[in-house]
């Protein structure tokens, strides 16, 4: 005859709670993966709205205050637009989503260094965006992403093939 130690009984339905928070956090990981893609997608997509509004203002934005090197400022604005505005939809679809991230990254460490009179905050925001674009290009956009879905379906075709 066993008689369970109280300790015993404590620890075993400590371990439970820990596999079932654990299990939960598992499943919304998707949720996450996805509203860390939407939350920074956002960002660097309003930006690229605000450039197409006054393009001229961009052009002279990218002439006057921005030192982006080896670029024409016309070049570097269409170029840096067109940016703000593919690649984060391509991001939020999860779309190529770790080469999406991965030129965001560029475009914000561009930014960043390319404003001389960036702000202590300024600097702040870009370093997030940063980390959240860096999170996506190493993880990947996760389960719930249009890459997931393809890589998932061919797979499924490899394997009838084999």
């Amino acid at each position: 005859m066993t008689t369970d130690n109280p300790m015993t009984l404590l620890f075993d339905r400590a371990g439970r709670l820990v596999e079932l928070f654990n299990r939960s956090l598992t499943y919304l990981a998707p949720v996450g993966d996805v509203l860390l893609r939407l939350w920074v997608a956002n960002i660097f997509f309003k930006s690229g709205l605000t450039k197409i509004q006054s393009f001229d203002s961009t052009i002279a934005l990218f002439e006057y205050e921005y030192s982006v090197p080896l670029l024409s400022p016309v070049a570097a604005a269409y170029l840096g637009t067109a940016t703000e505005l593919i690649f984060p939809v391509l991001l939020l679809l999860g779309l190529a989503g770790r080469f999406s991230a991965f030129v965001l990254f560029v475009l914000n460490i561009i930014a960043a260094v390319s404003y001389p009179e960036i702000s202590d905050l300024g600097v702040r925001d870009h370093q997030v965006w940063g980390i959240m674009l860096f999170v996506s290009m190493v993880h990947g956009p996760g389960k719930l992403s249009l890459d997931y879905l393809i890589w998932h379906r061919l797979r499924h075709l490899w394997r009838r093939e084999a």
